[in-house]
């Protein structure tokens, strides 16, 4: 049982990469908690779907396009009357080692982890500045620290991520305004991809000794989005069964 209650009553929360994964359980999270939550997918069917089993609002959008971004956050204002949080959590996968990534690779990983991190961001803070708070939520990746073999670009738009978390940190806070990130290490499409002799190898590096299940990520992500984490901002959280020591 949980030993901590989360009110988002009245609060409204956008979440990219919300058909599936960690961004599901998030908006499944703040659905349950009262807020009113916008799920923000490129994959419109799933995404219609996953937000009719939670009474949320599916926006599809392309989070590399300004103008997708823009139309979401303006739809978001006008349907809930604010934004109060934002989950950057949208991403995708283009493996291959270095020598192999084409230019479309390279820039569509950036574009969607890091530019998609940087367009809600800038899209969303006139209307914090407007409400004087707000919470901002990124996620990256303990592969933007330590680089994985065939993930040169999620690496470095996972670091990138890191970077500015930190500046927005600095540059939002007069406004009332904390940016943090968590660091997640869950089961996920990428970690089903994995061939089980090597997936049992990966687990044993873990000091907790598993991949956590997506949905473990939205405690730490409910706090920083809280009332309670006011004073916390520019922190990116492991939550990570303990990889990253």
């Amino acid at each position: 049982m949980p030993t901590i209650s989360y009110d988002f009553s009245g609060r409204s929360v956008i979440v990219t990469g919300a058909a599936r994964g960690i961004g599901l359980e998030l908006s499944r999270f703040f659905s349950a908690h009262g807020a009113q939550v916008a799920m923000i997918d490129l994959d419109q069917r799933e995404l219609k779907a996953a937000a009719a089993t939670l009474g949320a609002l599916p926006l599809a959008a392309n989070v590399g396009k300004t103008s997708d971004v823009e139309n979401v956050t303006s739809t978001v204002v006008r349907e809930f009357g604010g934004v109060d949080v934002l989950i950057n959590n949208a991403g995708i996968l283009r493996d291959n080692v270095v020598w192999k990534l084409s230019d479309d690779d390279w820039n569509s990983v950036l574009d969607v982890h890091a530019g998609g991190t940087f367009r809600f961001t800038r899209s969303c803070v006139p209307h914090f500045r407007a409400r004087g708070r707000g919470r901002i939520i990124n996620v990256t990746s303990y592969t933007g620290l330590r680089g994985n073999t065939g993930q040169a670009n999620y690496a470095t738009a996972k670091a990138g991520i890191i970077g500015f978390t930190k500046t927005t940190a600095k540059e939002l806070a007069r406004f009332g305004v904390t940016v943090n990130a968590i660091s997640p290490n869950a089961h996920t499409r990428m970690v089903d991809s994995i061939p089980d002799e090597k997936l049992a190898e990966l687990s044993s590096a873990i000091p907790l000794g598993r991949f956590a299940e997506p949905a473990e990520m939205c405690p730490a992500v409910g706090f920083l989005a809280s009332d309670e984490a006011s004073y916390i901002t520019g922190v990116v959280l492991p939550v990570d069964g303990g990889i990253s020591i």
